[in-house]
């Protein structure tokens, strides 16, 4: 099929790049000229402006797919190209937006006789070789008209129409949040295996967890990479940002009565990464130390 596709990020480049290695027709545009002319090298149609992008656009309806940064960017990008499409044209959305944004475009779109299709997307750089796992909310419609493209984006059984606007980007917050709470449950793992006084390879521990254990998982995979690379991770900063789907996780948690208890520690954990000296645990430690413990003094 013909698709064009604007966001040439580290994911959306090799989004690109699987697709036209599918044999589809991919129209790449970005804002900075580089990724294109590589999309180009790949095999893509360059588009340097949201307008020539759908200007190479041949076939009806015309797919764009929008793959930028949640927030202000994703909303202009969507205005931009809704101004440049007609009545029956379909606007894709694959990043990471709020589910609550998605029902609210879809809803603005159809006014102007667009289809909106949610698409949450996992898989990282990793994609371009193993595939995308593929959450998709909007029209039905809309979803059959694309999916040949996201066929070739997921690996097989890897995507799923999940219902109405919004329903693809929510299901994809419950999976991030997730995420978390795993990413979590290694790092407090492997600290206390590193703090145990037996002389462990943590690669080691990461790669037999993975032999028919029932905590294996690719971020195990990833964690063995890691340690394998860096064993003591010297050379990496404490500093664990988050994209904003933990977060809304947690609020729909609440929003539904749902007891979140492990995915609300690991959300702060990460809020906590980035505090060098905490305020918090010199408050602490300076209680402790009223009532007798030794407070341990700033240099």
């Amino acid at each position: 099929m013909e698709i064009g596709f604007f966001g040439l990020g580290r994911m959306g480049g090799n989004m690109v790049e699987r697709l036209v290695k599918g044999g589809h027709r991919v129209v790449a545009g970005n804002r900075s000229p580089e990724p294109v002319k590589a999309a180009l090298a790949k095999g893509a149609v360059a588009a340097f402006t949201p307008k020539e992008l759908v200007g190479w656009l041949t076939t009806k309806p015309r797919v764009v797919w929008v793959m930028v940064p949640s927030g202000d960017a994703t909303e202009a990008m969507l205005k931009e190209f809704a101004g440049l499409l007609s009545p029956g044209d379909i606007l894709v959305d694959g990043g990471n937006s709020n589910f609550r944004d998605s029902q609210r475009r879809s809803k603005e779109l159809a006014e102007k006789g667009l289809l909106f299709l949610d698409a949450g997307t996992s898989g990282g750089i990793w994609g371009l070789k193993l595939g995308y796992c593929m959450m998709l909310g909007g029209p039905e419609s809309a979803f059959k008209q694309i999916e040949p493209a996201i066929a070739t984006l997921a690996p097989k059984d890897g995507y799923l129409y999940c219902g109405p606007s919004g329903a693809g980007h929510f299901v994809k917050m419950v999976h991030n949040g997730i995420e978390y709470g795993m990413m979590q449950s290694y790092a407090e793992g492997f600290e206390l295996l590193k703090a145990s006084g037996f002389p462990l390879e943590l690669s080691k521990v990461s790669h037999l967890w993975n032999q028919g254990s029932v905590v294996r998982s690719w971020l195990l995979e990833l964690a063995e990479d890691a340690f394998s690379h860096d064993p003591d991770l010297a050379k990496i900063k404490g500093y664990v940002a988050d994209s904003g789907e933990g977060r809304w996780t947690v609020m729909e948690g609440i929003e539904h009565g749902v007891p979140m208890d492990s995915l609300a520690h690991a959300l702060f954990a990460r809020f906590r990464s980035r505090q060098d000296d905490s305020f918090a645990m010199k408050v602490l430690a300076a209680l402790r130390n009223e009532f007798g413990g030794h407070a341990v003094k700033s240099s």
